[in-house]
């Protein structure tokens, strides 16, 4: 079916735009099969609003008499108003939006449609890969390999087609190890510390069950890692309780008396439906117009949304310590390994490795701890904090991710090398955007579609002038060290740039802090003649 099938009205005259920070505007709106299109139609104004229809959570519609109203919810928290004459050009709009914002089918949606001028397909697709990461780190060489048992992707679907795994593990005992743990995700290194030379790996949940399976395999590679170390650790991020109803279930646990040398730490994560519904009252928290402050301090609390962010930096402190402070390898797995655990995994990179937190070095680390990784955005992301469709697989992992990276810039100003904006550009992304590189759920998947052929990387687009000068903090300087955050509940606030950003006063802060860095940029600027 073509796009023009599900557009019964394509322009209507005379409609009202009525939307964050601005005054209404009369104008004209366009429906096309990816994008609407209002445009100002009053004397000296040539403003244009153009909205991807991907972008659009819910929308909800009225019609009073002859007239209609549209009211638009938008997955970057934006809330829009159409007022359109007559009320069945209004149904059929409305129709459309709802109809165009749900296309499944990922090979008709805009990223296969966007060209623009500079920028080229064939460039190349990515900023790292499992090939690129090894050759960087020399001292991987000595007891790790490149392995290609997946290149098919028959060994894990959500895997990519090179991992890099011990060196005295061939690849006929990775496929029984695959065999035994939840979605063929056994366990493959993500993190190399150079300053000691323990690694971090992850996983998903072995698949012992109620009868306590054992797989000799699984066990020979946990032991060949830590080798004449005493001990390793498996960072769980499972309740004992949840551990235990996963083994009834098929899944399970390393246990103390086949892992001898690995001690399992619980440290337990919300994730899913859980997840979805503290960002959904948070949402409804922050929209929120009594202005009655002990309503907005309790819907707060409620959301638990700050509660979610103080669990993941404390977790991923819990694994800095673990390889860091007291020179052990750790494991690290939850159920399927594929959202809490790239998510800690992540944070501890971040905090730990001075590359990764260069505007590059960042990007890099998401393109290998996520998309690489497998972590499933389409599903994930499908919908955000407005949608009334029922909750299937979504779960804001990635926004949470976002967040606890954004609690570590502000406390640890100088030591990242991007800023809040580049993290706020990426939280629309994922959920909306011109670009390929959020689309499927893995590397497989991309590949059957070609995505990397037929659609641009928004990694390579944030690096190319001026966007890379936009996103760099300008107050950068390098630091070596690790950065610690701090958990304490004083210590974490409420992300205002992305939850409240299409309030008044997070404009204002916006401009002073876009004041600020111009200010710092022209400081550089003349020191440096």
């Amino acid at each position: 079916m073509e796009f023009s099938d599900h557009i019964k009205t394509a322009n209507v005259e005379d409609v009202v735009l009525r939307q964050p920070l601005h005054p209404p505007s009369r104008g004209t709106l366009c429906v096309t099969g990816h994008h609407l299109l209002f445009s100002d139609r009053e004397e000296g104004s040539s403003r244009q609003v153009l909205l991807l229809l991907r972008n659009i959570d819910a929308i909800e519609k009225r019609t009073p008499g002859s007239s209609g109203t549209i009211t638009i919810k938008c997955k970057d928290l934006r809330v829009l108003q159409l007022d359109i004459p007559g009320m069945e050009q209004c149904l059929n709009i409305a129709q459309s939006i709802e109809t165009l914002s749900c296309l499944d089918n990922v090979s008709e949606m805009y990223p296969f449609f966007y060209r623009p001028n500079d920028l080229s397909l064939r460039e190349q697709w990515g900023l790292s890969t499992p090939e690129k990461h090894y050759t960087q780190i020399k001292e991987l060489h000595r007891k790790w390999r490149l392995s290609s048992v997946n290149k098919t992707y028959s060994v894990c679907p959500s895997y990519p087609p090179v991992v890099i795994v011990p060196k005295g593990i061939d690849d006929e005992t990775l496929k029984k190890v695959a065999k035994f743990r939840q979605g063929g995700r056994f366990p493959v290194l993500c993190y190399y510390h150079r300053k000691n030379g323990m690694v971090i790996m992850r996983s998903s949940q072995p698949l012992t069950g109620a009868n306590k399976k054992r797989c000799k395999e699984d066990e020979l590679l946990l032991q060949v890692v830590i080798e004449d170390s005493d001990k390793g650790f498996i960072i769980d991020t499972r309740s004992g309780q949840q551990v235990q109803q996963a083994r009834m279930t098929g899944g399970g646990f390393e246990s103390k008396s086949c892992y001898s040398h690995w001690k399992r730490l619980h440290k337990q994560m919300e994730r899913g439906k859980a997840l979805q519904e503290s960002l959904i009252k948070l949402v409804e928290a922050c929209g929120d117009e009594s202005h009655n402050v002990d309503r907005w301090l309790s819907k707060l609390e409620n959301s638990k949304w700050l509660s979610h962010v103080q669990t993941a930096l404390s977790a991923a402190g819990l694994l800095v310590e673990c390889v860091e402070r007291d020179g052990h390898s750790a494991l690290v797995h939850g159920y399927e390994g594929t959202d809490c655990t790239l998510l800690i995994c992540t944070l501890a990179q971040l905090i730990m490795d001075p590359s990764c937190r260069t505007l590059e070095g960042f990007l890099a680390l998401l393109d290998r701890e996520w998309l690489q990784a497998g972590h499933p955005f389409q599903q994930r992301c499908a919908h955000s904090a407005y949608s009334h469709a029922r909750l299937q697989q979504e779960s804001p992992i990635f926004l949470l991710l976002l967040d606890c990276v954004w609690q570590l810039w502000r406390q640890f100003p100088l030591a990242l090398g991007f800023s809040e904006t580049l993290l706020l550009r990426l939280a629309n992304e994922v959920y909306a955007s011109d670009y390929g590189t959020f689309l499927c759920n893995n590397d497989q998947e991309r590949c059957a579609l070609e995505v990397k052929d037929r659609t641009h990387c928004l990694f390579q687009a944030l690096l190319r002038p001026p966007e890379r000068d936009y996103y760099s903090n300008p107050l950068y300087e390098p630091n070596e060290l690790a950065i610690w955050p701090s958990v304490h509940p004083q210590s974490l606030q409420l992300w205002r740039g992305f939850f409240l950003r299409w309030t008044q006063q997070a404009r204002h802060l916006e401009a002073v802090q876009e004041e600020i860095r111009s200010m710092v940029i022209e400081w550089h600027r003349v020191t440096q003649r």
